[in-house]
């Protein structure tokens, strides 16, 4: 793995109550770090890293779930991509409409990620491929308008109510667009109790990482506006299109 190129510092600023952690896709298996001991979901792992003191690796015997898949570690078996468990956790009416989630979810090349390392901010020597930022929903518009403050870029949000875990590790690093979501809104998450709900998980990927840390570092995170109270606000903002009107009639 190369090492951390970039500084991230400027993250530690938003003092998340739940550290950021990066994690980064293999085909071979990384030296220097020792692999998960436990057995687990994908998903859950995002919330180990955060308990452990130092970075671990899994790879495809420790996922007991179905985020390995996403991954490319392994076919999913016909009796799910044929929509047969939705049905029976009462999650869709019909096989068919859990059948068409197979159809359209984001997975990376089989076979070509093996192992996958999990570090917190604090422990991150290498170049993330996924960052994933847990946030409350004020510290998550920060993030988002931080992607959008130089480029204009439209934020997008995508899942489907089963396989989260494919929308955040596989969905960013194959489309290289910021995806996030709300806790407490898929089904595994709130089964397997992983985050507690009304926090936002925002998962970026490297080539939108620069972006994102350039403009924290330049932007007003706080903005006056959010400040005002609602009828200043008004006020103030009606004071604005007024002189911007006067002023494009008089160039």
């Amino acid at each position: 793995m190369k090492p951390l190129t970039q500084d991230l510092s400027i993250l530690n600023k938003f003092k998340f109550e739940i550290p950021p952690v990066g994690v980064k896709y293999l085909l071979n298996k990384p030296e220097g770090i020792k692999q998960l001991d436990k057995n687990m979901a994908l998903c859950e792992m995002i919330k180990e890293a955060q308990l452990r003191s130092t970075p671990f690796y899994m790879s495809r015997e420790n996922e007991d779930c179905a985020g390995a898949f996403s991954m490319g570690m392994g076919e999913v078996p016909p009796f799910a991509a044929s929509g047969q468990i939705g049905p029976e956790l009462k999650i869709f009416k019909e096989d068919r409409g859990n059948r068409r989630l197979y159809e359209s979810l984001p997975k990376v090349q089989l076979n070509t990620v093996n192992y996958i390392v999990f570090a917190t901010l604090d422990k991150l020597t290498f170049n993330p491929d996924v960052l994933f930022l847990l946030a409350t929903p004020r510290q998550a518009e920060i993030v988002m308008r931080a992607l959008t403050y130089d480029t204009g870029e439209i934020w997008e949000n995508k899942t489907t109510p089963v396989m989260g875990c494919a929308w955040l590790f596989a969905y960013p690093f194959i489309s290289g667009k910021v995806n996030f979501l709300p806790t407490g809104m898929t089904f595994g998450l709130i089964a397997k109790e992983v985050l507690d709900p009304g926090q936002i998980i925002i998962a970026i990927p490297y080539n939108k990482l620069p972006t994102i840390i350039q403009s924290l570092e330049e932007m007003e995170w706080f903005l006056p506006s959010y400040e005002m109270g609602r009828d200043k606000y008004v006020e103030y903002f009606h004071q604005l299109l007024g002189r911007l009107a006067q002023a494009s009639q008089n160039p």
